[in-house]
Order: structure tokens, then C-alpha cells, then sequence
């Protein structure tokens, strides 16, 4: 039994994280916790998430929730990551996180920590974005300079960092492909009197609005035909079950900073940096 604690439980996404680690063959929740000072704290577990089998109440210790847990879930905010990756690292736990917009400097962070401990960090942990992931690299390598790419994401009107973690993502993963740096590919937006698109441009857009949990289309576009490649997410569930399988993964690892396509077995050659 792999014991996990949850981060953030009151967020958008950690409620559903808790009644994932329920629902789970061989995962069981020891802590869960919120920021002090959060309107969750002394609150019911059960109650706070949805969730009858819930036992105890929301915390606001890492500490405590870590004690006796084996990794954290962490999908709050990128000052909190960090400050709780830390504390793992220093009490030899592993972690699976899911925050996105993390900086340069944050980043740099988390792969010093993860020499310390085993750590998955993915943008989106749905099996199925992860597996899309891989298919749009072959699909822009197969198809070649002659198709255009773009990519569009859509995003509930709370979402505060764009484009998505998984756009980015997506976005890297292309630029690989046909060897652009994203930095100067990358085309966000079109206005105004923006001239002919070039061959080695990347055209990224940004829909928030409503309650979209997480719509995300490439483009491949060329004189003829276009092919058209889309991830929607009805509900957080899906990142919510594959943040689970990813905690049931990563505390057999050796420390060392993993993602999804780790856990799922979906990198070539199983090779992946250990910096």
C-alpha cells in the first residue's frame, strides 16, 4: 500500500486527486493539507473534498501530512511547490507535480531537489495528453515542412497562466521536431497587419471562458489537406487518476527528475535526464 499525501486539498483539481487515492488499488491517504490561514483548515476532510469515506480534518502543516506518507501530490501554486518540494526533499519523500507555470529560476529548483528524491513533474498527467504528446512529434516529423502548425488551447476564465502548461508542452515538442527555438518561432496571436505567414513559424491561441476544463488542438496544415489533433478534458478526473498511478510509480524510482512519459513507458529507449 503506497502511502500518499495531498496538497492544496480545497484546489481546483486536489479534491479529485483525494477521491482518485480512494478509488485506488493499493494507494491510502494519510494527509491532506491547505495554506494556513486557508477557510479549509479545521474543516472536515469529507466535507472539503465530497467525499463520505474521508476521515479527519483539512490541516495546515506539510509536516504532519508528511509524516508518515511515502510521496506528496502537489498541484497548488509555483511558490508553494517549491517550498513543498523542499520539505520532501529534506524528509526523503518522493513527489508528483502538477502545478504549472513555474519560472526558469523554479524550475531550476525542482530538478536540484529531485537529485535528492524521485520526483514527476508533468504540465498535464491525463494518459491520453501524455500519448498525445508523442503522436503530434511523429506526426510533424512524418508530415514534414510542407504543413503548417498551429495550436490552440481553451481554458476556463480562472485559469491565470497562458498559454496552458500542456500548450507549452505541445509547443516544445513540435519545435523539437523541426529544430525551432520556441522563443522565436512562436507567433501568440495575430493582429493587425501581420504580412504572409512564414514557413518557420509557430501560430499559438488562447481561448479562457467559462468552465472549460482543458480543450487543446495542432493543426497540421497544408495546400490540400489539413489534419486536425485534439485532447479534450470533460472533468479533472483524468488528471487526477493519472497523478495517482504517477504516485504509485515514482516511489520505486531512484531519485531524479521524471514526467509522464516515464511512467507510462512512452520514452524512447527509457532515456531520460538525471541533471
Amino acid at each position: 500500500m503506497v502511502k500518499i499525501a495531498v496538497a492544496g486539498v480545497a484546489g481546483r483539481v486536489s479534491g479529485h486527486i483525494v477521491r482518485a487515492v480512494f478509488n485506488r488499488k493499493g494507494a491510502e491517504l494519510v494527509g491532506a493539507f491547505e495554506a494556513p490561514g486557508n477557510p479549509s483548515v479545521g474543516k472536515s476532510l469529507a466535507g472539503v473534498v465530497g467525499l463520505s469515506g474521508a476521515e479527519g480534518v483539512v490541516g495546515d502543516s506539510p509536516e504532519e501530512a508528511l509524516a508518515e506518507a511515502q510521496v506528496l501530490i502537489d498541484f497548488t501554486s509555483p511558490a508553494s511547490t517549491v517550498k513543498n518540494l523542499k520539505l520532501c526533499a529534506a524528509m526523503g519523500k518522493a513527489a508528483v507535480i502538477g502545478t504549472t507555470g513555474l519560472n526558469e529560476a523554479q524550475k531550476k529548483t525542482l530538478a536540484a531537489q529531485a537529485k535528492k528524491v524521485p520526483v514527476v513533474y508533468a504540465p498535464n498527467m491525463s494518459v491520453g495528453m501524455n500519448l498525445m504528446f508523442k503522436v503530434v512529434s511523429q506526426m510533424a516529423e512524418v508530415l514534414g515542412p510542407d504543413y503548417a502548425l498551429e495550436v490552440l488551447e481553451a481554458h476556463h476564465d480562472q485559469k491565470k497562466d497562458a498559454p496552458s502548461g500542456t500548450a507549452v508542452r505541445i509547443i516544445e515538442e513540435l519545435c523539437r521536431v523541426r529544430g525551432w527555438d520556441p522563443e522565436q518561432a512562436c507567433r501568440h496571436g495575430r493582429v493587425g497587419m501581420t504580412g504572409a505567414r512564414t514557413a518557420d513559424e509557430l501560430g499559438v491561441s488562447v481561448i479562457r471562458g467559462g468552465d472549460i476544463v482543458g480543450d487543446h488542438t495542432v493543426y497540421f496544415i497544408a495546400n490540400g489537406e489539413r489534419l486536425e489533433f485534439t485532447h479534450r478534458a470533460h472533468n479533472r478526473d483524468t488528471f487526477a487518476q493519472g497523478a495517482v498511478r504517477a504516485a504509485l510509480w515514482v516511489v520505486n524510482q531512484e531519485p531524479g527528475l521524471y514526467d509522464m512519459q516515464d511512467v507510462l513507458g512512452l520514452r524512447e529507449g527509457k532515456q531520460r535526464e538525471q541533471e
